[in-house]
């Protein structure tokens, strides 16, 4: 069996790319169809290019997170999710759109701000790279929540858990967003170590930086 000799960490790699059709353009992503050489091998590989996004694991002073309930077509389910967004455009700055998002969604702000985990959601069939945060220090924001969203976003109910009980609901198959269980189980990970996993909240970004110039990145056009 083949073994891996080098370090273990994702990397960049240029595979060339014959012949590149861009199959549909929606309001936050397209489709794209890219022919592709690897391996002595000549394929072609659809995907969705995606715009980026980042969450917030906000935590109150007695370790409990903040979750929304929202409505998610694609699964047809209502569920339990950190405040989160799309990023609107390939330079728009992370840290922003988190708070902005904590903002729309919640009706809170905060004073402390790390990255918590970084992620690539579904990186066999779409270019997203996700950016979590762990926002601490909550505040109340005094004109409330920003009514900016629609449809889905109209009816966001909060609910509070305890981290430990966040972890449970993960790890029982109860809470199955991706930014639920990344988020959460990175936070009550960071928390049994005192918290020393955390990066500043403007720590580089790679894997973002790598899809952007590489052509991968969608940017939303919002009204």
């Amino acid at each position: 069996m083949n073994q891996w000799a080098g370090s273990v960490r994702d990397e960049d790699v240029d595979i060339p790319v014959t012949a590149s059709v861009d199959r549909f353009r929606g309001q936050i992503w397209g489709v794209r169809s890219d022919d592709i050489q690897i391996y002595g091998h000549h394929v072609t590989r659809d995907f969705v290019v995606h715009t980026g996004a980042v969450g917030v694991i906000a935590l109150d002073e007695h370790d409990r997170v903040l979750l929304v309930r929202q409505y998610r077509h694609p699964v047809g389910q209502y569920l339990f999710e950190p405040p989160a967004g799309l990023l609107d455009k390939a330079t728009e700055d992370p840290l922003r759109a988190a708070q902005r998002e904590l903002a729309e969604e919640a009706g809170f702000q905060a004073s402390q701000w790390h990255v918590l985990v970084d992620f690539c959601n579904s990186p066999g069939g779409s270019s997203e790279t996700f950016r979590c945060y762990l926002a601490r220090g909550l505040a109340a924001l005094p004109e409330g929540r920003h009514l900016t969203g629609e449809a889905e976003e109209v009816d966001l109910p909060q609910a509070w858990l305890t981290l430990d009980d966040a972890r449970a609901a993960v790890l029982a198959g109860d809470l199955q967003n991706p930014t639920t269980v990344a988020g959460v189980l990175a936070a009550w990970s960071a928390r049994q170590t005192d918290w020393d996993t955390l990066r500043p909240a403007t720590a580089p970004w790679p894997r973002r930086q790598r899809v952007v110039s590489s052509g991968r990145s969608f940017n939303v056009e919002r009204s």
